[in-house]
């Protein structure tokens, strides 16, 4: 199934394993917080190594910010006031674009399930850039999402120094590389408030987990795919194919 971008917005992921690979429920929190109550449990065991809560739960944050965030750029091109915030809003596209390739992907190989709709945290940040005009935009644009970067950058080096899982590890490299070229482009749009984005990145709203979590699919429901830019080129195709079972 494949959406427009401006229907791009609705989207999100959470994943899971179950015995038959198709039934563990998703964790009670998705956010960029506190996401899993046993991080280092394995889940299940693959070919490319055990598959713990954390690396389910890294999956679920990588696809999760270019659910939202890679709508968020479109707006950007079309929204922002200046060149910098629009480069800023085509570097949001790309790079969630191949994320969201590969996130789909290592979730085809570890059996990880992909929600369709975003939480309603992420629905609402997507909502105030819609609402939003002029500088504005320009402006909560650059801080919202220097504060979700901000918050999943030391995630991805947590887990790429404690996972097993070779398929996600190089998750985590990409990740890396394309969430360091974000905080860069918006912070090169000078609109950054470094003193309000650090506040909000170690004091982040306590939240229920109902707003932190998307809903889950339903029965047969097809994958939801990120149409990709003009001139997109998919990543190559050199991951195995493990076959998960019970860990």
């Amino acid at each position: 199934m494949r959406i427009s971008r401006n229907a791009a917005g609705t989207l999100f992921l959470a994943g899971a394993l179950t015995m038959t690979l198709t039934a563990l429920v998703y964790p009670s929190m998705l956010g960029v917080q506190k996401v899993s109550s046993a991080p280092s449990r394995v889940i299940a065991t693959t070919s490319s190594g055990p598959l713990t809560e954390a690396d389910r739960d890294f999956v679920v944050k990588v696809r999760a910010a270019g659910l939202w965030e890679f709508p968020s750029g479109e707006m950007a091109l079309k929204k922002g006031t200046t060149q910098a915030v629009r480069t800023a809003g085509q570097h949001l596209i790309d790079g969630h674009a191949n994320l969201d390739a590969t996130c789909r992907k290592v979730a085809a190989q570890l059996g990880i399930i992909l929600p369709n709709q975003p939480s309603p945290q992420q629905q609402g940040f997507v909502q105030t850039l819609t609402a939003d005009t002029g500088k504005k935009f320009d402006e909560d644009l650059a801080n919202i999402l220097r504060v979700t970067h901000g918050q999943i950058f030391p995630a991805i080096a947590d887990i790429r120094a404690t996972t097993k899982n070779t398929l996600v590890r190089r998750l985590a490299d990409q990740a890396n590389d394309t969430v360091l070229d974000h905080i860069t482009v918006l912070e090169q749009t000078g609109l950054v408030n470094f003193d309000q984005v650090l506040f909000q990145e170690t004091t982040p709203p306590k939240l229920p987990s109902s707003d932190m979590t998307p809903p889950v699919p339903q029965p047969g429901e097809p994958t939801v795919i990120l149409s990709p830019p003009a001139g997109f080129t998919p990543p190559p195709s050199t991951m195995p194919s493990p076959q998960p079972t019970l860990g």
